[in-house]
């Protein structure tokens, strides 16, 4: 670090991720020893260490012994110190992360939107890297790698195991065994994506309903006014007033907050292939 002149806070970061992995490994690099052991021995030893923990994802809860075996087989753990980067919003997702201890913030603006930000935390059992799940479960299989709707980063050290690409495509086509509606409802729930998704269609909806409640209370307080001729001009000013006020609040509702909600995220395709 010395040598390439590295900035002293590079250099720290740096230092803080070695110590937080000799602290979890004790400086062993164990992805090297399983490779040089045989297949079934390497089979066995990550059994023993990651299924209780991959019982423990939510979108893994209803797979069988022999499907939760296959991906223990892939996974690949990791590491992270807080204020590392994991994705970036935009940026090709390679991997998807299963959280196993610590604490992420997952946001987006969706997409550099003008006033839009949402932000939310994830932590152990919860995923990021969903679109990689649809990716792989696209029945017209491309090899350009989906792109990240959110950004997340560390808030502490942070342990999980991932699937990389090409070894989800292989534990996708075993999804496809399983109750799809379940799954679905599953991802739904567990999926920061769809969870934002669903809070700005919910608040969109409230605006519309909100506007159109606003504009019957106008219509039904000019149509009393207009009943009442001899009424003075104190009620009329103050209808003028109020219709002023609902016509501003309508323009501050279709462009700060554009009222058209997010775009719907793609539904995976858990069904069988019928070829």
């Amino acid at each position: 670090m010395h040598h390439r002149q590295l900035p002293r806070e590079l250099k720290q970061s740096v230092r803080r991720y070695n110590q937080y992995r000799w602290v979890a490994t004790s400086g062993v690099d164990e992805e090297a020893i399983l490779k040089s052991l045989p297949l079934d021995l390497r089979r066995d030893i990550k059994r023993h260490l990651c299924l209780d923990l991959v019982r423990r994802v939510p979108l893994f809860a209803q797979m069988d012994e022999r499907m939760l075996d296959v991906i223990c087989e892939r996974l690949k753990p990791g590491l992270c110190t807080p204020g590392t980067c994991l994705v970036r919003e935009g940026d090709p997702v390679s991997e998807m992360l299963f959280i196993i201890r610590g604490h992420l913030d997952s946001y987006t603006t969706n997409g550099g939107r003008t006033g839009f930000f949402n932000s939310g935390r994830i932590g152990p059992t919860d995923f990021c890297g969903e679109e990689l799940l649809t990716w792989a479960l696209d029945p017209r299989p491309s090899v350009i790698l989906p792109s990240s709707t959110r950004t997340v980063m560390a808030l502490t050290e942070v342990e999980a195991f991932a699937l990389i690409a090409d070894d989800l495509k292989f534990v996708a086509s075993q999804f496809r065994r399983l109750h799809s509606k379940q799954l679905r409802h599953t991802l739904r729930f567990y999926s920061q994506q769809w969870r934002t998704w669903a809070a700005c269609f919910i608040q969109a909806a409230w605006f519309r309903y909100k506007r159109r409640r606003e504009a019957s209370e106008l219509k039904a307080k000019e149509s009393s006014a207009a009943s009442g001729p001899d009424q003075g001009m104190e009620q009329k000013a103050g209808l003028a007033v109020y219709a002023v006020k609902l016509a501003a609040s309508t323009r501050r509702g279709g462009s700060d907050f554009d009222i058209r909600p997010l775009q719907k995220p793609m539904e995976p395709d858990f069904t069988v292939d019928d070829r």
